[in-house]
């Protein structure tokens, strides 16, 4: 039985993201490769991008060549949909009103798992890292409504969410 819901709208961030992994998907030549330059373009947008920033994950080169090596295969250009499909159900999931960087990185990480790990870890930084930061982040910049209650479905509940596989 499947749900029927609206299309949750990205935010421009994680919108921007999505173009620009969509562009970079074709250059990877192994899916370690594809998640580094995920990780590249999320560093740079949303509460994603700041938390990164914030631990200390810098723009670099890529640390795999884009030539052919022994890897798993790329996912393929198919994968941003996917991504993009996978963040919506989590900002579903959550009652989110749009789909951010956050619900992003929640997709990627489910799809990439360990290699997704690895590319964090070359740039000095770790899941838990991550997760942890992003949400006393999240936790700080909780919106309030005008009269002093908390805004519904803060970005850090989606850490309260299981991976599904």
């Amino acid at each position: 039985m499947t749900e029927e819901r609206t299309q949750i709208p990205f935010s421009q961030d994680a919108a921007l993201v999505l173009a620009l992994a969509g562009t970079a998907m074709a250059f990877s030549c192994c899916a370690e490769d594809e998640a580094e330059r995920w990780l590249r373009a999320l560093r740079m947008h949303g509460l994603v991008g700041r938390t990164l920033q914030a631990l200390g994950v810098g723009e670099s080169q890529l640390m795999t060549a884009s030539e052919p090596r022994p890897g798993r295969p790329p996912l393929g250009p198919a994968v941003v949909d996917h991504a993009a499909a996978r963040a919506q159900d989590y900002a579903f999931r959550r009652g989110a009103r749009v789909v951010g960087t956050t619900e992003l990185l929640f997709a990627l990480l489910e799809l990439y798992g360990r290699m997704f790990d690895r590319a964090l870890y070359l740039r000095g930084a770790s899941r838990e890292e991550l997760l942890e930061r992003l949400s006393t982040v999240a936790a700080e910049t909780v919106p309030v409504t005008p009269n002093g209650a908390l805004a519904p479905a803060p970005p850090s509940s989606i850490l309260r969410l299981k991976f599904t596989k």
